[in-house]
């Protein structure tokens, strides 16, 4: 103390000899009690070490009463590592909740974000998770609550009354949830069923089993699973395979290609494990083959590149990646992530096309030179990839392209909606992006600007599409596919084939590059199919693309077709 000049000179803990005025330092400067956490780490640290490693609670408790009886995971956190706690704060952690949630004297809260709270007066377990329960608000929460209620089940006073509560009431909010949420519903009703096996009690009459849920929502299976937590997709296809077992297999058939990745995953693994890995798999090579496979169903498949796949897994995938990724390019986030995995996976591209004969990897190196999927850099890598495996490609990536490979044909209609997406992109989108950048920087610091970086994000986005619209543009030639060759077959035809083993017809519309519509049978001229086709004269015999191998068809008809 310097009463003299009326200053302090005072050794933080972070800066010692730090100089300050007696009257700020008596407005800015707030005194705490020796026994305070703070003022134990700087006296009593070594006791406190020991108190971690053998005393959770009573740490835990001198650190919520220096902090008035409460405080964030993330506050205590931030008190004890790395002074008190130096090895695994998570596992430590998980080691003290256990016991805070058997004490009565702490309110352990769900959210990570609320406050723990040190109560003086000592309630039950019991006591404390019945009031939580009552007070949850929604099924949802309610849920979250029986969870707990199940793992301290031993621990509880009087289970059957609890058992017996929980139960009626969870039994009344899955009711009305089944028809609107029926992801939750389903949750709500594992936990219900699991406590009452722990009580061994009966199930109540009328209430909403799994069984009589996945009857109603059958068709749902695929979005109830995606509701679900990630955890809970086993559990709830086991359920959902017991509860249907005439038609849980043809169910999950039809839902994986439109489910995520990873659902996808724990889809496959239910379809093997029922016994159902053929279906899988002819499932697998339809949807290639007509390159309509999702960019999320693919990404799983290149994730997983086992040999159970190998038979599938071939140049085909990779054309099918290719049409997944510009059908979804309005679904950046989709795209983004099988397009990401491609080029941050250095084997994958090699090991598709590493049965292909050169002449199929010729083809696919043009398809991935002409992709808007990729960028210029992009593109250079993965050709990279290809030419190191395949050097007689280098020819063909280094030398000039010919006009035949710069452009391709598309239908007027589809050249328009290209066009019209530029302008849009151009004239709304990107000044719309330009502006809210410079919102978002006026708002201040830009290292912790989130709408900012969002901004910025986007702008990288449209500024991508952007340059993807002008090369397809310009290289995209229009026409109405009028009065095309019906001598051989031809773009802009319509073609009746025969498969002379099974002597099933199939009708193919070749259009252009841009135009595809399978359930009406119109292919773009770019496709497998439709190159097995071209050129081919009627009544001649052509080896064809099919589901799991090649097949030998007959041209029956050629006739021209009027693109609408």
């Amino acid at each position: 103390m310097d009463p003299v000049f009326g200053r302090c000179t005072i050794d933080f803990h972070s800066k010692a000899g730090h100089a300050m005025d007696l009257a700020f330092a008596a407005e800015s400067l707030k005194p705490i009690s020796k026994d305070h956490i703070y003022a134990r780490k700087v006296s009593d640290l070594d006791n406190l070490r020991q108190m971690a490693a053998l005393h959770h609670l009573d740490l835990i408790k001198l650190v919520l009463q220096s902090f008035g009886s409460r405080a964030t995971l993330d506050q205590i956190q931030q008190v004890l590592v790395p002074d008190v706690i130096k090895d695994d704060w998570k596992k430590w952690w998980e080691a003290a909740k256990r016991e805070l949630k058997k004490d009565g004297h702490f309110q352990v809260p769900a959210k990570k974000t609320e406050p723990i709270i040190y109560q003086a007066k000592e309630v039950s377990l019991q006591a404390r998770l019945m009031g939580e329960f009552r007070g949850a608000k929604g099924l949802k929460a309610r849920t979250l609550v029986a969870i707990e209620v199940l793992r301290n089940f031993s621990d509880l006073g009087d289970s059957a009354s609890v058992a017996k509560e929980v139960i009626t009431a969870l039994n009344s909010e899955i009711l009305t949830h089944q028809r609107t949420q029926p992801s939750i519903a389903l949750e709500a009703i594992f936990v219900r069923d699991e406590i009452r096996q722990a009580a061994g009690a009966e199930a109540s009459e009328g209430e909403l089993s799994a069984a009589l849920l996945w009857q109603q929502e059958m068709a749902k299976v695929g979005s109830i699973l995606e509701q679900m937590p990630a955890a809970k997709h086993r559990r709830a296809l086991q359920s959902f395979k017991e509860n249907s077992p005439d038609r849980w297999s043809d169910a999950l058939l039809s839902a994986l290609n439109h489910v995520s990745a990873k659902l996808a995953g724990e889809v496959t693994h239910a379809l093997i494990t029922g016994g159902k890995p053929d279906a899988l798999k002819e499932l697998l090579a339809r949807l290639i083959s007509q390159h309509q496979a999702s960019s999320d169903l693919l990404l799983w498949l290149a994730r997983e590149r086992s040999d159970s796949y190998a038979d599938i897994l071939g140049p085909e995938v990779f054309r099918a990646m290719l049409t997944a990724m510009e059908r979804d390019q309005f679904n950046e986030k989709r795209s983004n992530k099988l397009r990401d995995f491609i080029l941050d996976d250095p084997t994958l591209l090699v090991e598709l096309i590493g049965s292909a004969d050169l002449e199929v990897i010729k083809d696919l190196t043009r398809a991935l030179q002409l992709s808007p999927c990729f960028d210029d850099m992009d593109k250079r890598s993965l050709l990279a990839r290809i030419v190191k495996t395949y050097p007689a490609v280098q020819t063909m990536i280094s030398g000039e392209q010919t006009k035949q490979d710069a452009t391709f044909l598309v239908s007027w209609s589809s050249l328009e909606r290209r066009k019209n997406e530029y302008a849009e992109l151009v004239q709304k989108s990107i000044p719309a992006n330009s502006k809210e950048i410079a919102i978002a920087r006026s708002y201040g610091d830009l290292r912790e600007n989130h709408e900012y970086k969002a901004a910025k994000e986007m702008q990288k986005i449209l500024m991508r599409r952007k340059g993807e619209l002008e090369s397809q543009i310009v290289r995209a030639r229009g026409t109405d596919f009028a009065n095309p060759r019906t001598d051989v077959v031809s773009i802009g035809t319509a073609v009746n084939v025969t498969d002379l083993e099974t002597q099933q017809q199939e009708n193919y519309i070749i259009a252009g590059a841009w135009d595809s519509d399978p359930d009406k049978g119109i292919i773009s001229y770019l496709t497998p199919v439709a190159q097995a086709l071209l050129n081919r004269k009627l009544q001649e015999e052509v080896e064809m693309p099919g589901d799991n191998a090649k097949k030998r068809c007959r041209v029956d008809s050629i006739a021209p077709y009027q693109a609408t």
